[in-house]
């Protein structure tokens, strides 16, 4: 986008009063940026938005984020708003179609009308990529989605593509693996971290669907944030995996995470997801190469640091 080290830049993060987006939008700041944040707040992870910084609490798709959005003049735009959850999208594709295809196009619309040069899309490495027929999963891999959560982040890649033929706007979409961190949820269904460690403060034992042998590919949500730091300047243009490349398993993470809490319950197994796939981790060689990115945090750490903000909450 041209954009030079040490520029300040004007940055619009839609969901960024998210798990991800909050992290985001504190490292922008670190760094000096100019930040106006777009969040409905269905997502909220319970953290306040920065003192200082604008927050225009509106559905993406509504005029008024469109408006704030074009009024802002934003040099690059990090779009992390979106319906959450595979399972939600199964029971509800309709409903996720409107939210995470509509409303990123409509981001993508008022990001041309506003003049802005760069976007960098919250997409996903763990739901695109569905059973892949070789692992770690690159980005030349054909993508075939087993959810209608994973069909919208490949069409808004798709849309991305479109945006920057025919109107010029430069994209890099984000695959990332299973991002996991403080702030996550923890009573949803989605976020096998952040349940484990709220059932952990909570007195219960960890819960593991299946046989726990399901490998993801866990990265950091501090890791993530600096990679769509990075992202925002990078001449690269299309998909980027984030992740770590190293898989591990959902009962490797139960063990590790009921070890720091000093818990000695066994785990609850419960029936695995019908179609959930049973390995997935991700090659980051090209966020190396492209981003000069790579994973920081060690899982171990990750953990502890994330378990230790459940324990400390309000």
């Amino acid at each position: 986008m041209g954009a030079v080290s040490g520029q300040v830049l004007r940055v619009t993060v839609t969901g960024g009063a998210g798990f991800i987006g909050t992290h985001t939008v504190r490292l922008l700041l670190e760094h000096g940026h100019q930040v106006l944040v777009v969040d409905d707040l269905r997502h909220a992870c319970g953290q306040a938005v920065p003192e200082g910084v604008p927050l225009v609490a509106e559905d993406m798709a509504s005029p008024a984020a469109r408006e704030a959005m074009i009024d802002f003049h934003p040099d690059a735009i990090i779009h992390f708003a979106a319906q959450g959850g595979v399972s939600r999208s199964l029971r509800d594709p309709a409903a996720d179609a409107l939210n995470n295809v509509v409303g990123t196009v409509a981001v993508m619309r008022a990001a041309v009308d506003a003049g802005c040069s760069r976007m960098v899309f919250a997409s996903s490495g763990g739901a695109i990529y569905g059973r892949a027929r070789r692992l770690p999963s690159r980005e030349t891999d054909r993508a075939k989605p087993l959810s209608p959560y994973g069909a919208a982040k490949l069409a808004g890649e798709g849309y991305l593509g479109m945006f920057e033929r025919t109107f010029g706007l430069s994209y890099v979409a984000l695959r990332y693996g299973n991002v996991y961190g403080p702030y996550q949820d923890g009573t949803g269904e989605a976020g096998m971290v952040a349940i484990t460690c709220q059932r952990l403060v909570a007195g219960e034992p960890p819960q593991i669907t299946g046989d726990g042998g399901q490998t993801r590919d866990f990265v950091y949500v501090g890791d993530v944030a600096s990679a769509n730091l990075l992202a925002l300047t990078a001449a690269y243009r299309g998909p980027v995996n984030i992740g770590t490349g190293t898989p591990t398993s959902i009962r490797q993470v139960a063990a590790a995470l009921a070890q720091l809490d000093g818990s000695t319950t066994p785990p609850l197994f419960v029936a695995g997801r019908p179609g959930e796939v049973r390995s997935n981790f991700l090659d980051p060689s090209r966020a190396a190469r492209q981003l000069g990115w790579s994973a920081k945090v060690s899982l171990q750490e990750g953990l502890e640091l994330t378990l230790n903000s459940f324990q400390h909450r309000g």
